[in-house]
C-alpha cells in the first residue's frame, strides 16, 4: 500500500443494482438454441431491434435502444441513449439448451450515471444472474455473466435505467458452456489487533456489537490477509501478534495469506528498508535471513494448525526489496532474496501458494518489464498480485488490460492484493485523508457506500472476467482500520493518524457499510 508517510500530494503524482425492468413473455421472443447477431453486425446503423434481439419499454422509449458505427471488433455495437431520462430492455430468448453450466461473454463500454446498467441471465431455472457495466468512457471492457441452466432455457439481457444524457456500448456478445466465478473475496485486516487493544469498536449493520472477523465472515468475505513486520516498533503485526489473529481467521473458516514485508516499517514502492537486526550484514547473509524468517513464522503458523494458503515474498516490490542489495538495479540479488522466500514457503507447505506482489495494477509495460526480468532470472513463483487503486493506478480499462496480459504471458493465475475506495471524504481524526477531495475520485464512482460498493464489484467482475479462469479474486486493503486513538500508520509515533478510516468497511460509528455486500460478488 503507498502510504501516508510519504506526502499526499506526491502520491497522486505517479501515477446497486437498480430496478429491474419487466420484459415481455419470454415466448413473444423469436427463440433459439444459440445466441444469434452478438455482434450487432446484420442491420448497421439505426436499428432499435437489431435481428435476434427483442427491445422493451414500459414507457415505450424502444428507441433508447439502438445499433450504430463503432463496434468492438466489428463495424457496429448496440447502444442504449436518449436525451432524456429512460428505461429499456434488449434481449434475446435461447431455449432448447442443454442444461448445464453456460457463461456469457461481452464488451462493453459506460458513461455512468444510470440508475442501474447491466447485463442479466434470467429466465433459466434459478435466480437470475447479473453484471453490471464498469464505467470506461474511452476503452472497451470484457464482463461475464455465469449462469447455470436447469430449464433448458435462458434469456439474455441487457438493461438500463438511466438518466438523461447517460450511455452504454455493448457489443460481441457470446453464450457457451462454461463456468464463472472467483475464488478469493478477502481483505487485509493487519490493523484490527491493535485496534481492539486501544479500544476499537466494531458493529454489525444493525448496531450490535461484535467481533469483526466474525461481522465480516458472515457478510461474505473468505480470505484474510495479514502483513508481518521483523521487529516493529509497536509489537503488532509481528510473528507473536499474526500467530494469534490467524487463530481466529482460521477457526472462523477463513484462509490465510501472510504478506511478508521484510522490514520493521511499510513496505511498498517508495520505501523497502531493511529491519535493523539485518542492517550491515551481507548479500549472502540476507538471502539466508529471508529463508529463515519466512521460514520460522510459517512453520510456527502451521505448528499452531493455521498453516498459511497464500504467502507473498515481498510486498509493492515494484523495486526490490531490502534495498539496495535487493534492488531491481541488481535483478539477479533480488531474484536470490525471492528465491529464498519461496525455497522457505515450500519447506514448510508445498501446497502454499507464492505470490510475487506489485503496485502496478493499471501499467502494462511496467508489469511487464518487472516479470519478463524475473522469469529470466529465475524466479520462481505461482501467482501474481497487483495492487490496483483506481485514482493512482489508472483506467479500469487499464488495469483489465494489465491483469489479462499477466494471466496469458506468464501463464499464472492473478489477483487484486489491494485495492479500496472512499465512502466519504471527511476524517474523523486529525489526519487528513489520503483520498479527500472529489477531483481525486475516479469519475462514475462516487464517495460513498453506493460508490464504495460499485468500485469493488466492478473491480471484482474484471478479475473474474480473466480469460483461462485465471482470476483469483480481490483483496480489500484494511477493512478494519477505523479511526482509533494510538492505532496510527507510524508504529513509532502513538499519536499518528491513519488517513484511511474513510476507507474501510465500518463507518464512523462503528457499523458494518452496507458496501460489505461485495463480498458475496460471484
Amino acid at each position: 500500500m503507498f502510504h501516508p508517510r510519504r506526502t499526499l500530494r506526491a502520491l497522486l503524482l505517479p501515477l446497486a443494482a437498480g430496478l429491474a425492468l419487466t420484459a415481455l413473455p419470454a415466448q413473444t421472443a423469436s427463440a433459439a438454441s444459440t445466441l444469434t447477431n452478438g455482434g450487432f453486425e446484420s442491420d448497421g446503423t439505426g436499428t432499435a431491434t437489431p435481428a435476434g434481439w427483442s427491445t422493451y419499454s414500459a414507457a415505450g422509449q424502444n428507441s433508447a435502444s439502438f445499433t450504430e458505427a463503432g463496434g468492438h471488433a466489428g463495424s457496429y455495437r448496440l447502444t442504449h441513449y436518449a436525451s432524456s431520462a429512460y428505461k429499456v430492455e434488449t434481449f434475446q430468448y435461447l431455449s432448447g439448451l442443454t442444461n448445464g453450466n453456460y457463461k456469457l461473454t461481452a464488451w462493453v463500454r459506460s458513461g455512468g450515471g444510470q440508475n442501474s446498467a447491466y447485463i442479466a441471465l434470467k429466465n433459466c431455472g434459478g435466480a437470475e444472474q447479473r453484471t453490471d457495466f464498469p464505467v470506461s468512457a474511452s476503452g472497451w471492457i470484457r464482463i461475464v455473466v455465469p449462469v447455470n441452466v436447469t430449464n433448458n432455457q435462458c434469456t439474455i439481457s441487457v438493461n438500463s435505467d438511466a438518466n438523461a444524457g447517460n450511455w452504454i456500448n455493448v457489443d460481441d456478445l457470446t453464450f457457451a458452456s462454461g463456468t464463472g466465478g472467483t475464488s478469493i473475496h478477502g481483505a487485509d485486516i493487519s490493523s484490527l489487533a491493535k485496534s481492539e487493544a486501544k479500544g476499537g469498536v466494531y458493529k454489525n449493520s444493525s448496531g450490535t456489537t461484535g467481533d469483526a472477523v466474525t461481522i465480516l465472515k458472515n457478510a461474505g468475505m473468505n480470505y484474510a490477509r495479514l502483513k508481518v513486520w521483523v521487529n516493529p516498533a509497536d509489537g503488532y503485526n509481528n510473528k507473536t501478534r499474526v500467530l494469534a489473529m490467524a487463530k481466529r481467521i482460521k477457526a472462523s473458516g477463513m484462509k490465510l495469506l501472510v504478506d511478508f514485508h521484510y522490514s520493521d516499517i511499510w513496505a511498498d514502492p517508495g520505501a523497502q528498508s531493511k529491519p535493523a537486526a539485518w542492517a550491515g550484514h551481507s548479500y549472502s547473509q540476507l538471502r539466508t535471513d529471508v529463508y529463515d524468517h519466512t521460514y520460522d513464522v510459517l512453520n510456527a503458523l502451521k505448528a499452531q494448525g493455521t498453516t498459511a494458503d497464500m504467502v507473498q515474498v515481498g510486498n509493492e516490490i515494484n523495486g526490490g526489496m531490502l534495498w539496495n542489495e535487493g534492488s531491481t538495479s541488481n535483478f539477479s540479488q533480488l531474484a536470490g532474496l525471492l528465491n529464498s522466500g519461496y525455497d522457505a514457503v515450500k519447506a514448510v507447505n508445498s501446497s502454499t501458494t507464492v505470490a510475487l506482489h506489485l503496485a502496478k495494477g493499471g501499467d502494462l509495460s511496467g508489469t511487464r518489464w518487472w516479470f519478463d526480468s524475473a522469469v529470466s532470472n529465475g524466479v520462481k513463483f505461482d501467482a501474481i498480485g497487483l495492487s490496483y487503486y483506481g485514482y493512482w493506478h489508472g483506467s479500469l480499462y487499464d488495469f483489465q488490460t494489465t491483469l489479462d496480459d499477466a494471466a496469458s504471458r506468464y501463464g499464472k493465475p492473478v489477483f487484486v492484493a489491494e485495492t479500496a475506495y472512499p465512502f466519504r471524504l471527511d476524517s474523523e481524526d486529525a489526519h487528513e485523508e489520503i483520498i479527500n477531495t472529489t477531483g481525486e475520485l475516479v469519475s462514475g464512482y462516487p464517495a460513498n457506500t453506493a460508490g464504495q460498493r460499485r468500485w469493488m464489484n466492478d473491480v471484482t467482475s474484471i478479475v473474474e472476467a480473466v480469460p483461462n479462469g485465471r482470476g483469483l479474486g480481490v483483496f480489500y486493503w484494511e477493512a478494519t482500520w477505523t479511526a482509533v486513538s494510538g492505532n496510527g500508520w507510524d508504529p513509532t509515533d502513538a499519536a499518528s493518524g491513519n488517513g484511511w478510516e474513510n476507507q474501510a468497511l465500518f463507518g464512523y460509528d462503528d457499523k458494518a457499510l452496507s458496501s460489505m455486500a461485495w463480498f458475496s460478488h460471484r
